[in-house]
């Protein structure tokens, strides 16, 4: 009787073991996805020509300029400060050899404007012009070089570059493809993408804080989906600093496409109120 005991308890243990493995089968892991016949690379590359494709394939490529109208919330330490300002953003992409310049609008008066370029970015209110603070110039251009239109038409493009996918994980309860872009000097960028609609739910990237020795981390996460003139565009975009919620902006209105004066991305030209989007 003790043997036929030992037996019975060994077959269930056994029996326990494969549900379990099995059960663990089925658990999305976060190692690396396995594609018959392509290597961890390819199948990175593999994974951002199907983002492109999500956000507009050649179409989206191809962008010019991009006007928008929303508002901003900001956040100190993951708490919100209570700060709401509304914008307009007029972009021009950097489309056969034009510069990439932005001049945002902001209050309801639209009396106070910054315009960014590759380099610097301008203040200009009735007082005249200045040049923002390093610090705010220094984060900006940051991440800017590190936005997934730099990824895709900057770094995919240099000698050297190697691309990762790193399996799945989790996105404010949404299963992602996680993918890695490491450049040639180390500098590296993670995109995060919907596992059924390829369209990116997160970026991240990190550099050296040479005040404190250590390594900061920013992060984008994209949010309301809606397509505009066929372009799948984020309607809400979070922002984090080291895990903390640094602000929010949220889309009223975008338009693609439409011509822009060079005056707009003077920045001695003095303020003047432009007409909202229609």
């Amino acid at each position: 009787m003790r043997k036929k005991s030992v037996l019975t308890t060994a077959l269930a243990a056994s029996l326990l073991c494969s549900n379990l493995l099995a059960q663990a089968r089925d658990i999305p892991s976060a190692a690396p996805t396995q594609v018959a016949g392509k290597t961890q690379e390819e199948r990175g590359r593999l994974l951002l020509d199907q983002m492109v494709t999500a956000l507009g394939g050649q179409l989206w490529l191809d962008r010019r300029t991009i006007e928008q109208e929303g508002h901003t919330a900001a956040f100190f330490r993951g708490a919100p400060t209570g700060s709401v300002t509304d914008f307009w953003s007029f972009r021009q992409l950097p489309y056969a050899g034009q510069p990439d310049v932005e001049r945002i609008e902001y209050t309801k008066k639209r009396e106070v404007v910054h315009i960014w370029t590759k380099d610097t970015g301008y203040e200009i209110t009735y007082k005249g012009k200045t040049t923002l603070p390093k610090l705010q110039v220094d984060d900006e251009i940051r991440r800017h070089a590190h936005s997934i239109e730099e990824v895709v038409h900057t770094w995919l493009k240099q000698p050297g570059v190697i691309i990762l996918a790193e399996g799945t994980a989790m996105v404010e309860r949404r299963m992602v493809d996680k993918v890695t872009v490491l450049g040639a000097n180390n500098d590296a960028v993670t995109i995060e993408l919907d596992v059924t609609t390829h369209l990116p739910l997160r970026r991240t990237f990190e550099w050296r804080n040479d005040t404190f020795k250590d390594h900061d981390e920013d992060a984008e996460e994209y949010d309301d989906y809606h397509t505009v003139q066929g372009f799948p565009t984020a309607f809400a975009i979070t922002r984090y600093r080291n895990g903390d919620m640094a602000s929010q902006l949220f889309l009223k209105k975008i338009e693609y496409g439409n011509p822009l004066s060079p005056e707009l991305f003077d920045p001695d030209r003095p303020v003047k109120k432009v007409h909202n989007l229609s």
